[in-house]
């Protein structure tokens, strides 16, 4: 009948004990105490039934069923650090998990993080996106790019830029659009999260007119997209749609840009200030603010 198998921890003192030959050098290397030690010799002795040592004046020697296991124990230990050993030797990988707005990922961050790649090749940005605030207590983020006013309870929030919005659509429709009165022609498009931006902007503008027909989506990048097909006119930050202006798939018909009581901020709990990947993000996302709204028109 196989006899049990003693604890990892009384597998190192016999090991140690057998290459000091002595108690208190063993005990020295494992930083505990000598009678800790003989404490777990005699438990291991007394489960196996057997003396693995033989105690005389200089010291403790191996008996012969000592020897029979001291070798492979040993080994076996030295393989465990052998192991450990190789694993930190591997190149540090640091993974930043960044929480954030669906349309911010797709509209804003994703098409500038080539830059950053390039910038910190040795961050692994994870994007993760939501609507709800992070509970960084529970879920496995580091930092979260959130739209408002600054002030989480308990998390830094770092401004980043100041939110605004403007009629967008497609070159085609541009061309019908002279005033803001014009739109009552046209299919205005809304996102279910941002319900009331047509309201205030046309308020803003001092434009009273009946709308024709609206549609609404379920985020601003679906509306965007609708946008980019010619299915109406949408209002959204121009930030988020700056590359598909360069390329020429959609405009801003008015010059008229509203200031939104909202900002961008990248949020992240207290504990982590001062941390290397995320102070890096920060510093790359302000490199990254567009300077088209320096320029933005703030309406009463």
């Amino acid at each position: 009948m196989s006899k049990s198998i003693p604890s990892l921890n009384a597998l190192r003192a016999f090991v140690a004990i057998g290459k000091h030959g002595n108690l208190k050098d063993a005990a020295t290397a494992l930083f505990v105490t000598p009678s800790a030690l003989s404490h777990q010799l005699k438990n291991m002795e007394y489960m196996l039934e057997t003396q693995l040592f033989q105690r005389n004046k200089s010291g403790l020697n191996l008996t012969v069923s000592g020897k029979l296991i001291y070798d492979d124990l040993h080994q076996a230990f030295s393989l465990i650090q052998q192991s450990m050993d190789k694993l930190q030797q591997q190149p540090q990988s640091n993974i930043l998990n960044v929480s954030m707005l669906s349309t911010f990922a797709m509209r804003w961050f994703i098409p500038r993080l080539a830059d950053f790649q390039k910038q910190y090749p040795d961050i692994e940005v994870r994007i993760s996106t939501s609507v709800h605030e992070v509970d960084f207590t529970k879920e496995n983020m580091d930092c979260a790019i959130r739209s408002g006013h600054g002030n989480w309870q308990g998390l830094q929030a770092e401004y980043l830029f100041s939110e605004t919005f403007t009629p967008i659509c497609n070159p085609k429709l541009a061309k019908t659009l002279q005033t803001p009165e014009d739109l009552s022609q046209h299919t205005l498009l809304h996102a279910r999260l941002r319900p009331d931006d047509w309201q205030v902007w046309l308020k803003a503008v001092g434009a009273t007119i009946s709308i024709a027909h609206e549609q609404t989506f379920e985020t601003r990048n679906f509306a965007i997209q609708a946008a980019v097909d010619g299915l109406g006119i949408t209002i959204v930050d121009p930030s988020l749609v700056a590359e598909d202006i360069k390329a020429g798939r959609l405009c801003t018909p008015f010059h008229q840009t509203l200031a939104d009581e909202n900002a961008y901020y990248l949020v992240y709990p207290k504990t982590l200030v001062g941390s290397s990947p995320v102070k890096n993000l920060q510093t790359w996302l302000l490199s990254q603010v567009s300077t088209s709204q320096k320029n933005t028109l703030k309406l009463p």
